[in-house]
């Protein structure tokens, strides 16, 4: 096995121990700072909130689905509370607390978007000061509700959370 001193090794540079290139620089310190860390995983937690979840239902009978990539979200994510560090590119960047019980009484929203988009919706957590709903589909997208619409923020978490404290502009949904 080749070690420091096999010739021909090349171990590269040190790398500090919460930098990422998954995430720009300033979503990594906003991540940082919130307590994540690559390899964070807290799958209890996340059991937890999938179990409250499954056991709601809404007064019209709605009930609220789980599935592998929500679960997954919640355990990496789950709890953190972001901040944005910078000044927005096209809008204002956005605080973000991931927290799925903040969707529990938005079932049935959750069902009619899932309905139109044809895929399972589950809740993520708020955007700003309970401005919007933050929602993960069954693939891994995610979107954002609010009170002037539905919004799509990128096919990942990692692609939202950086649209949403960078300040780029999400994309409007729209009827076919």
């Amino acid at each position: 096995m080749p070690d420091a001193t096999t010739p021909g090794h090349h171990p590269g540079p040190p790398r500090a121990v919460h930098d990422t290139t998954r995430f720009p620089a300033h979503v990594d310190t906003a991540l940082t700072q919130a307590g994540w860390h690559p390899g964070r995983w807290d799958m209890r937690q996340a059991e937890h909130w999938a179990d409250t979840l499954r056991a709601h239902t809404s007064p019209g009978g709605h009930h609220h689905t789980v599935f592998p990539a929500a679960v997954e979200a919640w355990a990496e994510f789950g709890g953190l509370h972001l901040q944005a560090t910078g000044p927005g590119r096209q809008i204002a960047p956005t605080s973000v607390h991931l927290d799925p019980l903040t969707g529990l009484h938005h079932a049935r929203s959750l069902a009619d978007l899932g309905r139109a988009l044809d895929t399972d919706i589950a809740p993520l957590g708020i955007e700003g000061d309970h401005h919007a709903l933050l929602t993960i589909d069954a693939h891994g997208r995610v979107y954002s509700l609010d009170h002037s619409g539905d919004w799509y923020l990128g096919p990942t978490l990692d692609r939202a959370l950086a649209a949403l404290l960078t300040g780029a502009q999400p994309a409007r949904l729209t009827s076919p």
